[in-house]
């Protein structure tokens, strides 16, 4: 009997890495793999391991024990904190010894995000920039400073060195409540990060608000999309059909929204569900005391942004995303209802 490809997943009681193992335990090389995940929690230990899941109880911080794990592993999928340098240089540092061991080149698929495109818009403008994933020379132009460029360039350079076949999967603002086997268990975080923390911030003030006029626009993925992606590169990667390297950036988009329109539908919830008083469903700029919060330090930076771009290179592999921007502002009743009901902060 051949012996199990070996899969180790950080990330996995995430929002986006629960949904990564979820479809990896539905998937076709399933009864031939062998998955281990690095868990925080103590508490999730058992929960996973009912699923078939063997896990390793440490955190990102846990250099050795995550560099010795990728070692053992013939596959990587890293949806964990994407600028923790050196978690993904112990990743690498694994990989490494994997393949100067075995003469095998292990994968590893990384998870970015397209933050890295934010402008400094403030929410007074769309900007006429679309940064499409096939386009290698614009791809190429990003600042070494922008968010997740500590990392990124590190795991383009490991393909470059020949010891890994490493593909970055960027999502854009990822909505929806996550669903599945994890999330009914209390494995995986349901929720994402945008819009419950726009939301959290204007139930807070008790009007609907937004960065200057909110006339920047983010492109936008559901949930189960981007899930989908990841199987459907893992598949590409599989078959030898995908690109890796610097033409393995992939972005996970289907649709854009201008952010004056999402916080438009979180004001009508507000007033709907009584939290802002009738006639004050438009939505406001954001004042100082608003940025002054704590919690509110990256308000003005992320939500006054612009951040578009093109998933050619992820459609180019097959990917067939179904949810649209409609689906987004669709989700957003929902949203502040949940954060009514549980009054917690994201």
């Amino acid at each position: 009997m051949s012996p199990k490809t070996q899969i180790f997943i950080l990330g996995a009681t995430g929002y986006i890495g629960g949904g990564v193992l979820e479809r990896l335990l539905r998937h076709r090389t399933a009864p031939t793999s062998q998955i281990t995940a690095l868990v925080r929690n103590a508490a999730k230990i058992p929960l996973l391991s009912s699923t078939g899941v063997k896990t390793v109880f440490g955190t990102l911080d846990n250099v050795a024990l995550i560099e010795r794990q990728a070692s053992e592993s013939d596959v990587v999928f890293a949806c964990a904190d994407s600028d923790h340098v050196e978690s993904c240089e112990a990743i690498l540092r694994g990989l490494k010894k994997r393949y100067d061991v075995t003469g095998t080149i292990p994968i590893f698929v990384h998870t970015s995000g397209t933050d890295i495109l934010n402008d400094n818009a403030e929410g007074m403008y769309s900007s006429d920039t679309i940064w499409d994933d096939t386009d290698l020379d614009q791809l190429m132009r990003l600042p070494d400073t922008d968010p997740h460029r500590l990392t990124d360039p590190l795991v383009i350079a490991a393909d470059e060195d020949g010891y890994a076949r490493t593909h970055i999967v960027l999502p854009t603002t990822i909505y929806d409540f996550a669903t599945g086997q994890l999330v009914d268990l209390g494995i995986r975080k349901p929720r994402s990060i945008e819009i419950p923390k726009l939301t959290d911030v204007s139930i807070t003030r008790k009007r609907a608000g937004m960065v200057g006029l909110g006339l920047n626009t983010w492109s936008n993925v559901h949930i189960d999309d981007i899930e989908e992606l990841y199987i459907v590169l893992y598949n590409a990667i599989l078959d030898g059909r995908a690109g890796h390297g610097r033409e393995g950036l992939y972005f996970g988009e289907n649709g854009e929204s201008v952010v004056r329109a999402m916080s438009e539908r979180i004001g009508e919830a507000l007033v709907a569900f009584g939290v802002s008083r009738p006639g004050e469903q438009t939505p406001t700029s954001f004042d100082e005391m608003d940025y002054a919060r704590p919690e509110n330090e990256h308000l003005r930076a992320w939500y006054g942004s612009n951040s578009r771009c093109k998933a050619n290179r992820a459609r180019g592999l097959g990917w067939k995303p179904k949810h649209t921007t409609e689906d987004i502002l669709k989700s957003i009743r929902g949203e502040v209802e949940w954060q009514l009901k549980h009054k917690t902060s994201t």
